[in-house]
C-alpha cells in the first residue's frame, strides 16, 4: 500500500530551483534513503513533502506524515515525559512508555528537557515520531548527535517502525543496516538507484 508518492516533483530554495524530476513511490514497511552532497535541496524537499512549503510544480501525494528535522523540538521547562505527553495529545497518539524505551529514556523521565546532553535531547527528539502515531517518518540528518549505541536504538526502532507498517525517507549518510533503495539528488535531477552492498567491516549490531 502506498504511503507517500511523489511525481514529477520540483522544488525551490530561496527562489531557485534546487531539484526536479523527482519521482517514488513509498509503500508500507519501506525506508528511502535521501543523498546528496550538502546544499543540494535535501532539507527542502523533504519540508516540501512534509508540507511545510509548496512545490514549484509535480505533485505529492500522502498526509499521514511525522517530520523531524534538525531541530528537536523540545520545550525546554518540560521533563522527558511531559514533552512525550504532550506531542501524543497534539497527534492523538499512543501512550509514551514504548517511546521512552524505545530510546533509552525511561530512568530520564523526570529530567527537564534543558538539563539534557545534546545527544539526550536528540533522543528524545527522535522518541516523539513514536507517540505521533503517524505512518510516514521523513528524517532529516536524524542521527546527529548521537554515538554508536544510540544510533543503534534509533536503528532498532526505525526498523520496528518498518515492521509494524510504517515507512521513512531519510536524509543520511550514515550506514543504518536497512535494506533501502537510494533516491540520489543531484543538481537539478534525482535518481532512484538500488540499495548498496554492505561495505567491509560493516558492524553486525546495526543489521
Amino acid at each position: 500500500m502506498s504511503l507517500l508518492a511523489a511525481r514529477d516533483l520540483a522544488v525551490a530554495r530561496g527562489g531557485l530551483r534546487a531539484v526536479e524530476g523527482v519521482s517514488f513511490t513509498l509503500d508500507a514497511g519501506q525506508a528511502l534513503i535521501l543523498r546528496g552532497p550538502n546544499g543540494i535541496g535535501k532539507t527542502t524537499l523533504l519540508r516540501t513533502l512534509a508540507g511545510l512549503q509548496a512545490p514549484v510544480a509535480g505533485e505529492v501525494a500522502g498526509d499521514d506524515i511525522a517530520y523531524a528535522g534538525h531541530a528537536d523540538g523540545l520545550k525546554p521547562a518540560l521533563t522527558v515525559a511531559e514533552n512525550l505527553h504532550f506531542w501524543s495529545a497534539i497527534f492523538g497518539g499512543p501512550p509514551i512508555d514504548a517511546a521512552l524505551s524505545a530510546m533509552n529514556l525511561t530512568e530520564l523521565a523526570r529530567r527537564p528537557a534543558h538539563a539534557l546532553s545534546a545527544g539526550q535531547k536528540r533522543r528524545l527528539g527522535l522518541a516523539r515520531l513514536i507517540v505521533t502515531g503517524r505512518k510516514v517518518w521523513l528524517l532529516d540528518e536524524p542521527t546527529v548527535s548521537l554515538d554508536a549505541a544510540s544510533v543503534a536504538l534509533f536503528a532498532d526502532m526505525l526498523r520496528g517502525h518498518l515492521g509494524q507498517g510504517g515507512a521513512a525517507l531519510i536524509a543520511t549518510h550514515i550506514e543504518l543496516g536497512l535494506d533501502a533503495q537510494v533516491l540520489d539528488l543531484t543538481p537539478y535531477r534525482a535518481t532512484i538507484r538500488p540499495p548498496t552492498s554492505r561495505p567491509a567491516g560493516f558492524n553486525e549490531a546495526f543489521a
